[in-house]
Parts: structure tokens; C-alpha cells; sequence
């Protein structure tokens, strides 16, 4: 009856689980906190790489995002598959014959292959 009085009257409730417990509440992740980043690698350094290249004239900031959101989705891929890896050989930090493997071993990598020699 409290519970029906409660969610009526607009109070946040807990759920119950199947074992009658109290459902912890997720925490969420925050869509606009005032000086949270978008990218994490620096944009104006993301911008220099591309001018690097002489067949770029213009690069607007929303394809420079796009690249440095890309560039940081590749790295977060590659090092997950490069650290299951080296759980395999019961270590927790990374080394070069961990990249070498996921490289080999996935094949959207394939096109590095033979980069790391």
C-alpha cells in the first residue's frame, strides 16, 4: 500500500529484485557536464597532422572531430584486443608482441601488418 502511495505521489521508489532486494540504482553517464571533453586527443594537434598532408587545402573543425573520434576509437579497439592478448600469457601490461599478435589475429587489422618492423 505504501509502495502504490509512494508512485502516486511522485516519489522515486526503489525496485524490488526477484530475491526481494532492493535494486541499486546504475549510475549514468552525464550527456553535458560543463567542461567535459567530446574528444580526448587534442584537436588542434589532430588539425596539424591533417594539414600535414599536401593534398589537404581545408579541413573544418566537424572533420577534425570525426577523425580524432575515430582515430580514438581505433587505438581504444586495437589495445583491447592487444590486451586479451596478453591475459593470454597471464601478464597485465602490454608489450609490442601483444600488438604484433591482435594484429594477426584480427583480421580488420590486416592492413598493419608488417608496420611494426
Amino acid at each position: 500500500m505504501a509502495a502504490a502511495a509512494a508512485a502516486g505521489s511522485g516519489t522515486p521508489r526503489e525496485e524490488e529484485g526477484p530475491a526481494g532486494e532492493a535494486a541499486a540504482s546504475q549510475p549514468q553517464a552525464p550527456t553535458s557536464v560543463p567542461g567535459a571533453r567530446l574528444s580526448r586527443l587534442p584537436l588542434a594537434r589532430v588539425k596539424a597532422l591533417v594539414k600535414a598532408d599536401p593534398d589537404v587545402t581545408l579541413a573544418g573543425q566537424e572533420a577534425i572531430f570525426i577523425l580524432a573520434r575515430a582515430a580514438e576509437l581505433f587505438v581504444e579497439t586495437i589495445a583491447k584486443d592487444a590486451y586479451c592478448c596478453a591475459q593470454q600469457g597471464k601478464r597485465k601490461t602490454l608489450q609490442r608482441r601483444d600488438l604484433d599478435n591482435a594484429i594477426e589475429a584480427v583480421d580488420e587489422f590486416a592492413f598493419l601488418e608488417g608496420t611494426l618492423d
